[in-house]
Parts: C-alpha cells; sequence; structure tokens
C-alpha cells in the first residue's frame, strides 16, 4: 500500500488541493507530489498506524497554512482574503432569508448576488454549493408558495411565525453547514 491509501493521508491532500485550485494546474499537482513523496520517505503506508501518520502530517503543518504559503509564492491574485470572501457569502446567505421577507426586491437581489458569489467560490465542491443555493432559495419558494396558496388574502400570526422562522432558520442552517464544509 502506498501513502495515498491512508484515510489521514488522503483527507489531509484532499484539503491541500481543495485549498489551492487557485494554483495552476501544474503547480498544484507539483506541491501534492511533493507532499506524497514526504509523507512516504518519512515511512507513511496504507498500513502505519494513525498516531505515526498524525505526527508526519503535523510536521507538514494544516493544510490551509500550506496551501496560503504555495498560494502566496505564486503571488496569486486574492489568496489572502479567501477567509473574508467565506465570511461574507455566510453573512449575506444568513440575512437573504430575512430581507426576503421584510424588503423582497432587496432581498431577491441580495440573494442573487449570493448565489454567484457562492458559485465562483472555490473553497466549496459543488454538493456544497448546491445546498448552499436549496438551503437560499428555499425562502422565495415558500413566499411564493404562501402567497399563491393564501390567496384568500388572510395571513394570521401563525402563518407569520412560521414564514419568519423559516427565513431566517432556513439560511442559517446552509450557512453553519457551508462554514462546516470549510472547516473540514
Amino acid at each position: 500500500m502506498n501513502a495515498v491509501d491512508h484515510p489521514l493521508v488522503a483527507a489531509y491532500l484532499d484539503a491541500v488541493g481543495r485549498e489551492t485550485t487557485g494554483l495552476p494546474a501544474e503547480r498544484r499537482a507539483e506541491l501534492l507530489a511533493d507532499l506524497r513523496e514526504h509523507i512516504e520517505v518519512n515511512g507513511v503506508d496504507g498500513g502505519t498506524d494513525d498516531d505515526r501518520v498524525r505526527a508526519v502530517l503535523s510536521g507538514l503543518g494544516d493544510p490551509r497554512t500550506v496551501a496560503a504559503s504555495a498560494l502566496s509564492e505564486e503571488g496569486v491574485p486574492g489568496a489572502a482574503p479567501t477567509a473574508s470572501r467565506t465570511g461574507r457569502v455566510l453573512a449575506l446567505l444568513s440575512g437573504s432569508g430575512l430581507l426576503l421577507v421584510l424588503a423582497p426586491f432587496l432581498g431577491a437581489a441580495v440573494l442573487i448576488g449570493t448565489l454567484f458569489l457562492l458559485w465562483r467560490a472555490p473553497q466549496w465542491e459543488r454538493r456544497e454549493k448546491i445546498i448552499g443555493t436549496v438551503t437560499g432559495a428555499a425562502v422565495p419558494v415558500l413566499l411564493f408558495l404562501g402567497v399563491g396558496l393564501g390567496a384568500s388574502g388572510r395571513i394570521g400570526p401563525t402563518e407569520l411565525l412560521l414564514v419568519a422562522v423559516f427565513g431566517i432558520g432556513v439560511p442559517v442552517l446552509g450557512s453553519v453547514l457551508l462554514w462546516r464544509a470549510v472547516r473540514r
């Protein structure tokens, strides 16, 4: 078995790969190959115990730190503010539901802009972007269905409370899921 077969090594290399999507493809492949070689030279293989693997990976450093170093060495524009862009997307997604309830046109504009930023962000995989899109779009769908189904024009306090809780809770849940995905 080789080093990449160990689950901790595979997770580490995947994390570095996700964090370095801004690098040119050949530089990224070179970085990952160097990391694999270092891991193999230090005696890590698929059968090595987890403590030994953790020690070798710890010696390499946190995947984000390794990626940040590679990105800054390569001079990738915008490499440093990834955390601020992540925070911006998460904050906008969290607030979009409430904005859609209180100011529908402004909320729609914010949601569209947030989804655009989400889909352009390299730190999330396609599956996570779909989750963010669904949780963000759930509020306008609910409002549309609520208006369509509540054609009688009568919305009581219970329905209003449900819309408020759903309008705030679902986008916040989506933001939490995206945040957890970035932290992995």
